[in-house]
């Protein structure tokens, strides 16, 4: 099949299975396509995702990019001969009895992360969550490395530089913070009601931290934040142009969050809320785990400017050796053994 030949678009949607049917094919090279994320789903072997990612490659020019939640805990896709990377809260507990420990084993977990899938062919993974612990958001839980700003910071710095060693770009979430706000964005509509202050001094200081440390590309929430918008932050100008892009100083990518989940459904269908979302400020929108959704979306897209290219080019992964053979792989499985 030849490939298409066109700039990529702003839409990250998902396929149906371990292989490519007919109308997966289609999706993937409608020039609204830009990238796809992959699930538990899509995965059955090594071999088969080898398989898999190798059709989705040959379909575009420039290369569809191809992602993954792969966070560690229960955010996990790829599971069988793969590194069981645990929640990133034992990090946070970690970093409770010896801080430069914790720093030195986050950066090797998210190290055999970007090794592992990046040895198959992926570009990238939805992490780190740089929400603060809490203790009431249960969609978030133990996927938070702690309660702290200063060391949710700090351990994300060291998850993006180990992702950065492995030659693969980080992508913090969820923007400006979910932690606080108690209800599931994938059922419910989620709301903050607290002030700009004090977000700003708590849930954004990661960010801050995160970006020095190099930070590719951010995923804002679903979330209200009612003092502040009445628009979640992911279809909010305040949100994504005026805080992250003007008072942050932000230059990467701005992926949407799941535009199925109940949290988004404050517009329309899938057309009406990624339109929101790119006119909010977000580069790339995804829409999962909904076929038909897919196809009104892309078609509503159809006519709209290609994603921003010279961004995008930071979140495909860099180097082509298979890290895993590396001394600095087999020292980064080494500690994790400090989290048995």
């Amino acid at each position: 099949m030849r490939k298409l030949r066109a700039p990529l678009g702003p839409a990250v949607i998902d396929v149906v299975g371990t292989v490519l049917t007919d109308s997966d094919r289609e999706r993937l090279r409608h020039p609204a396509a830009g990238a796809v994320i992959l699930f538990a789903r899509n995965y059955e072997s090594p071999e088969q995702l080898d398989a898999l990612i190798h059709e989705i490659r040959k379909l575009r020019e420039p290369e569809l990019l191809i992602c993954v939640d792969h966070e560690g805990g229960r955010v996990q896709r790829f599971r069988s001969s793969f590194t069981a990377i645990p929640a990133m809260r034992e990090l946070g507990k970690l970093w409770d009895r010896d801080k430069v420990l914790a720093s030195e084993v986050a950066r090797g977990a998210a190290y055999i992360i970007g090794a592992e899938i990046g040895a198959h062919g992926l570009d990238f993974s939805f992490a780190p969550v740089l929400d603060l612990d809490y203790g009431g958001a249960s969609v978030i839980g133990d996927r938070a490395l702690h309660f702290d700003p200063n060391a949710v910071g700090a351990l994300a710095s060291a998850i993006i530089q180990g992702f950065a060693d492995a030659g693969m770009a980080a992508v913090g979430k969820h923007f400006p913070g979910h932690g606080f706000a108690q209800g599931d964005t994938h059922h419910d509509v989620a709301r903050d009601d607290r002030a700009f202050s004090e977000i700003w001094k708590k849930d954004i200081t990661p960010y801050r931290a995160a970006l020095q440390a190099g930070l590719a590309a951010v995923m804002p929430a679903h979330v209200i934040f009612s003092q502040c918008d009445a628009e979640p932050a992911g279809y909010s100008k305040y949100w994504l142009q005026e805080i992250l892009r003007g008072k942050l100083a932000f230059q990467g990518v701005v992926f949407s969050d799941d535009l199925s989940m109940a949290g988004a459904s404050t517009v329309g269908g899938p057309p009406e809320r990624a339109r929101a979302a790119l006119a909010a400020g977000c580069d790339m929108v995804l829409l999962c785990n909904d076929p038909a959704g897919q196809n009104l979306l892309l078609d509503s897209l159809k006519d709209v400017a290609p994603a921003d290219a010279e961004r995008l080019e930071r979140m495909r992964k860099k180097g082509g050796r298979d890290l895993r053979k590396s001394v600095a792989y087999r020292e980064a499985q080494q500690s994790l053994t400090a989290l048995a």
